[in-house]
């Protein structure tokens, strides 16, 4: 007898285990049985009798387990004299738990008991057989998973392996699925996919389906064996498993996911629902089933999805941000092969500013271009503006049928939510009518469904009357002949006030695929690289340091700085005000501007001697020393008679005191100046000043 009183002295432990949540949920009788061995305990001797079923839902094959942990653990004290399962495999699945186990069994004395007899691990023929039945276990449970998988990945091979069906369709007998006929969940998952193409960002779409406050479908959980479907504000989450899900573009796809394997605490840990990328997925059947979108579509869709995750790549491009800088996420340095980044300075902090990525990912590297964002944006919007003007036309039909469109999103979901919701009280009405009323367990129960049924009719109907009030008149004829004709001039409708950075940007992407940039001297060269696969040259000049774009004409630089030497301050003011000179920023000139201007530029101020001390005069000085009227000196100065010269039209005129007293000047001035003589001696002279 291999049971001995120092056997019964101790505890009989009775270790319960079943590896999956699906056995638990539905092989009730083995549960039952295992838990039967605590009677068999009792017969055989033991008063002492521990029930361990902490790792129920655990596998075996080597995952952390407390249940077997606990038991070792009490082995080891010498508690345990007898370890009871229905079958070996029950206590472990791998040899390392196994071995250890049968090890600790053989140092303290206790003996396994299973449903073919009793083991005592001391004996070196009951070792020996626990070990093969050890090893024969491990062996059975990977022969079994090898034969499931294989014959999963078979079924999966011909597009027939359905686990769980996406919202949006339904299970067609046992092998197929098609949408579900639905029009309300047709619409709703439509709907995402219309305002993806629009926005081009899973955020964005989010956010307009919250701000529209339009639900989407989804599958309850809880409900097994059921398609029951539920409608909820969608969380991003929702909208993200919508857009990268292959289903939904007609394609079956299995193995999207796998598990990965890792080492903790010296036992293995299996981390599940990594995901893969597309070439590593098991099977792939293109045009499975209809599709709510193409599969060309779908691929664009992953392509922007993917551009728009920032950081996981050197060319990644990025979503559409804030920002007036047009090319963010496009450009590349011609020379190190990076993505340029774009920073912005200036007192509004609207300046943009391309710079190498070189020096942020390696700190120890010398910078390598960068450049000003204003010309290049400029020269590559005047590119796709030429290149895009024969396609405006058709650009703003189709903005004018969106619009419409998009008017009418939100009614529509309120109007198929309406319809559903007055089925369920229209059905709630029968269930009331059938019933009968003395029974008032049931029929209070069925009224306030009713009642709340009702309820909800009233505030769709109440949502319903109220888009309709807010909802926007449909686009007149004046407005639809102005959007046509802002599309035939497509560079009208670039530099429109009301046509944002954003709006552009997305325009550039749309033809774009990327720009290659490279500096040499002070020209900027850009190679544009179209989607279709062309290329375009484009060569723009690199400012100078400290050359802005709002700096002062250079003609106007030299008037000042010649007005300077004849004038003040506040009268070279007036006369650029005069001649429609303006500012680098396209101000009007004054006093202080011009004070600022010369002291930037080491203009020295004027002097009211500086005339004098360089033998020069004005007009009137001019005049009065002629005694004649400044009329008269202009009228000369212009048919030649009188040296002098004029910096700007507008200036005053500089005339050198040596000609004005140069007999020959004088002379010939008088003699073109002298009036003939009248006959009538009363005859006087009038001077006009």
């Amino acid at each position: 007898m291999k049971i001995t009183p120092d056997h019964l002295a101790r505890g009989a432990f009775i270790y319960i285990r079943q590896s999956t949540v699906d056995q638990l949920a539905n092989n009730h009788e083995s549960r039952r049985r295992q838990y039967g061995l605590a009677d068999r305990a009792r017969a055989l001797g033991w008063t002492d009798v521990t029930v361990i079923d902490d790792d129920l839902g655990r596998s075996g094959s080597g995952v952390s387990r407390p249940g077997f942990e606990r038991l070792l653990a009490a082995i080891c004290e010498g508690r345990v004299g007898a370890v009871f399962a229905i079958e070996a495999s029950r206590l472990a699945r791998n040899g390392r738990d196994w071995h250890t186990l049968i090890e600790f069994c053989g140092l303290v004395g206790t003996v396994i008991v299973d449903e073919d007899g009793t083991y005592e691990p001391r004996h070196p023929n009951d070792r020996l057989l626990l070990g093969m039945k050890g090893t024969m276990s491990e062996l059975e449970l990977s022969l079994l998973r090898a034969r499931s998988m294989e014959a999963l990945k078979q079924k999966a091979r011909r597009g027939e392996l359905f686990f769980s069906v996406a919202v949006g369709y339904v299970k067609v007998g046992r092998d197929k699925i098609e949408m579900d006929p639905d029009l309300r969940v047709r619409e709703a998952i439509g709907l995402v996919f219309t305002r993806f193409a629009e926005m081009q960002s899973i955020r964005q779409v989010f956010l307009s389906l919250r701000g529209d406050q339009i639900a989407l479908p989804y599958i309850d959980p809880k409900v097994s064996g059921q398609h029951h479907v539920l409608w909820k504000l969608p969380v991003y989450t929702t909208v993200s498993n919508l857009l990268t899900n292959p289903v939904y573009a007609g394609a079956y796809a299995f193995g999207r996911t796998g598990s990965r394997m890792t080492i903790e605490n010296g036992r293995k840990r299996i981390v599940r629902g990594r995901r893969k990328d597309r070439s590593d997925w098991a099977v792939l059947l293109v045009d499975h089933h209809e599709g709510y979108l193409s599969w060309a579509d779908f691929e664009r869709n992953q392509r922007l999805i993917a551009d728009n995750a920032n950081g996981k790549g050197m060319m990644v491009r990025g979503p559409v941000r804030k920002g007036e800088a047009l090319l963010t996420g496009l450009l590349r340095c011609g020379h190190c092969g990076r993505r340029l980044l774009v920073s912005y300075n200036g007192t509004k902090g609207d300046v943009g500013r391309y710079n190498c990525d070189a020096t942020r990912s390696n700190p120890g590297a010398a910078p390598c271009i960068s450049f000003g964002a204003l010309r290049v944006d400029e020269a590559v919007g005047a590119e796709i503006v030429r290149l895009l003007q024969p396609l405006g036309v058709e650009a703003a039909i189709q903005a004018i049928t969106q619009c419409e469109h998009q008017s009418g999103e939100k009614q529509r979901q309120v109007e198929l939510a309406l319809e559903q919701v007055r089925y369920e009280a229209t059905r709630a009405r029968r269930q009331y009518d059938t019933v009968d009323p003395d029974n008032r367990l049931v029929a209070g129960e069925l009224e306030r469904r009713w009642n709340a049924a009702l309820a909800a009719v009233r505030a769709l109907e109440e949502e319903l009357e109220a888009l309709l009030r807010q909802r926007p008149a449909t686009l007149g004829a004046e407005e639809r002949k102005r959007l046509l004709q802002m599309g035939a001039d497509l560079e009208a409708a670039w530099h429109h006030p009301a046509a944002t950075a954003v709006t552009r940007k997305r325009i550039i992407r749309v033809v774009l695929r990327e720009v290659v940039a490279c500096v040499e001297d002070d020209q900027i060269h850009l190679l544009l690289h179209w989607q279709g696969g062309d290329h375009t040259r484009l060569m723009v000049r690199k400012n100078r340091r400290g050359q802005t774009r709002w700096a002062v004409e250079p003609e106007t630089v030299e008037l000042i700085r010649a007005c300077a030497r004849l004038m003040p301050d506040k009268a070279i003011a007036g006369m650029l005000n005069r001649t429609g000179k303006r500012t680098g920023r396209l101000n009007g000139w004054t006093q202080s501007r011009v004070r600022g201007f010369r002291n930037t530029h080491g203009i020295t101020v004027y002097r009211d001697s500086e005339w004098a001390e360089r033998g020069e005069v004005t007009l009137p000085e001019a005049a009065r020393m002629l005694n004649l009227s400044p009329l008269a000196v202009l009228r000369q100065i212009r048919a030649g008679g009188i040296p002098a010269k004029q910096y700007y039209a507008g200036a005053p005129w500089v005339i050198k005191r040596r000609d004005i007293k140069d007999p020959h000047v004088i002379e010939r001035v008088r003699a073109c100046c002298k009036s003939p003589s009248s006959s009538n001696p009363n005859q006087k002279t009038f001077v006009f000043q």
